[in-house]
């Protein structure tokens, strides 16, 4: 399961802010989640809890915040939403479409004391 490895590395993010910005504990955490990155949203918050046990972030409030997919068709032009990676453009019904986004996965805020 990688996203016990991602919620490892989510933690360290935290604990690295908390050491450089001074703050003692951690209240919520938004993490946007790309429709197209493989992450599975559930599984992380599950992951995320248990490795932020003793932790400065423990108990803390995990908000997912989805992205969806999207790509640029190469025959038509137009930007489409893309539900999986080799998805046809929704508008002409080619294929590929070249993803532009949706892959990503980043901590976006905290809401720390």
């Amino acid at each position: 399961m990688h996203e016990m490895s991602i919620a490892e590395g989510v933690l360290q993010l935290i604990e690295d802010a908390a050491e450089r910005e001074g703050f003692k504990a951690v209240k919520t955490i938004w993490v946007e989640i790309g429709r197209l990155s493989g992450v599975e949203a559930e599984a992380l918050a599950f992951c995320f809890d248990a490795v932020t046990r003793g932790s400065i972030a423990e108990g803390a409030t995990f908000e997912i915040v989805p992205v969806p997919g999207r790509g640029l068709c190469h025959e038509c032009g137009e930007e489409t939403e893309l539900e999986a990676v080799y998805d046809a453009c929704s508008h002409c019904g080619a294929v590929p479409v070249e993803v532009i986004g949706g892959t990503e996965m980043r901590v976006k805020e905290l809401e720390v004391d």
